[in-house]
């Protein structure tokens, strides 16, 4: 599809577009069959064309879709025909820029068109599509207009002390307050929505032939990782994704923890260190038929204070492992099973996405997935505490207003209302020309 968007858009489609029956002006949002020609009036492609005229439009412009066979050469022949006769390349983002800037979309709509496309599991396509609703957008100018409220009666018992009625302090914190419980609930948000859109980073991790690479195969449902019964088999990271529960999970196999025999060795253990320091959750591996040695007790002593399970694989064999001391060292809560024949593998994935979003997979898109937003969000709490905190010194006033406007002006960035074109820019670069 080539599409145009701007006042001119039917004119220069129209110099390029016969349809099969001749007509003088052509009905908004109705399809019509007929070909597009070149320069010297010969056939490009048959096509199907549609004008949705303003304001009736994702831009809310005059907006012309031309739908052709989805060749290459068809493709660039139909946009050099429509650029010879007048129009020009849009900008990465531009047309939902357009969107934005005429009012269709606010700024964390526009940004949830770019995070449905880049959905990647279904609880993120979800929490996406509810941005896209609006639904973020109108908590967010809820909060706003409640702050515009209370700056204000400030500002103008400020600016009129003689003509403003007076204004108790007790009565502007009772006005912030909900204000501050509602974006520190928004942002609190952020990790569970982050590893929604990003996915969740989860290494296994464990000694030589504990059966991490194993348990990969069985996770991933294929032959991922090779398998023997020599230790040390996986030197290099082994990277894969899968969906479970809706949720993006990115699992990544490790060499095994021990002292490297090689240089190789050596480079596949820096790597799984610092694989160990990123990931949001460690599955560490022991042995169900082997005891607990001096480097797991070591390792699951350095792992205390992070999110994982520690997961006893080969439940297959005879148990060599002593359970109880285990269960007392290990910083994870302990899981049993075996790759082998799959017996609780079913459970781990469960236990693993409730270990990830504590309160489950989100409903709603009330969800902070974006770095920005939190950040704007931060930066507006900041202001409000501070805020709040003058509220109890009587002649911090004029510092309570300049707080009360900071808080705006984070607020604002974040919704769209004061973006400046810096700020717009960086937003629209990252999507695609088209959209």
């Amino acid at each position: 599809m080539v599409r145009l968007s701007g006042p001119a858009a039917e004119a220069i489609a129209r110099r390029r577009f016969r349809p099969w029956r001749p007509r003088p002006r052509l009905a908004s949002h109705r399809l019509y069959l007929g070909h597009f020609l070149d320069g010297q009036g010969r056939v490009v492609d048959e096509v199907l064309l549609t004008v949705m005229r303003a304001p009736h439009s994702y831009t809310r412009e005059e907006v012309v879709e031309i739908h052709c066979h989805s060749g290459p050469q068809v493709l660039r022949e139909i946009l050099a025909g429509v650029l010879e006769e007048g129009a020009r390349l849009a900008r990465p983002g531009e047309f939902t820029l357009r969107a934005f800037l005429s009012g269709r979309l606010s700024l964390s709509q526009a940004e949830a068109v770019l995070e449905v496309i880049e959905a990647k599991s279904g609880a993120a396509l979800r929490v996406a599509q509810e941005h896209l609703a609006g639904g973020l957008g109108r908590r967010l100018a809820a909060a706003r207009d409640a702050l515009l409220s209370v700056s204000a009666r400030v500002e103008a018992a400020l600016d009129f002390p003689e003509e403003a009625e007076e204004v108790e302090p007790e009565a502007l914190a009772a006005g912030l307050a909900p204000v501050a419980a509602e974006l520190t609930r928004l942002a609190a948000t952020y990790r569970e929505g982050r590893l929604l859109k990003e996915g969740v980073r989860v290494v296994l991790a464990g000694r030589p032939n504990v059966g991490k690479s194993s348990l990969l195969n069985r996770l991933l449902e294929e032959e991922r990782a090779i398998v023997t019964d020599i230790p040390g088999t996986t030197r290099d990271l082994i990277e894969e994704a899968v969906s479970w529960q809706g949720v993006l999970i990115r699992l990544t196999d490790t060499a095994g923890l021990r002292e490297a025999g090689d240089r190789v060795e050596e480079l596949g253990l820096a790597k799984t260190r610092e694989r160990l320091a990123s990931a949001d959750v460690i599955l560490y591996l022991v042995d169900h038929s082997q005891p607990l040695d001096a480097e797991d007790r070591r390792r699951l002593s350095d792992l205390s204070g992070r999110r994982g399970l520690v997961v006893v694989n080969k439940a297959d064999l005879p148990r060599g492992l002593e359970e109880a001391e285990l269960a007392q060292i290990s910083p994870f809560p302990v899981l049993k099973l075996s790759a082998l024949t799959g017996e609780g593998v079913e459970e781990l994935k469960d236990r693993l996405v409730a270990a990830v979003l504590e309160g489950g997979v989100p409903a709603t898109g009330e969800v902070i997935t974006q770095a920005r937003h939190h950040e704007h969000l931060r930066a507006t709490l900041a202001h409000l505490q501070a805020a709040l905190g003058h509220l109890e010194r009587p002649t911090a006033w004029e510092l309570l207003a300049e707080d009360l406007r900071g808080a705006l002006e984070e607020l604002g960035r974040l919704t769209g209302e004061t973006a400046g074109d810096d700020l717009l820019e960086e937003i629209f670069s990252r999507f695609c020309i088209g959209k």
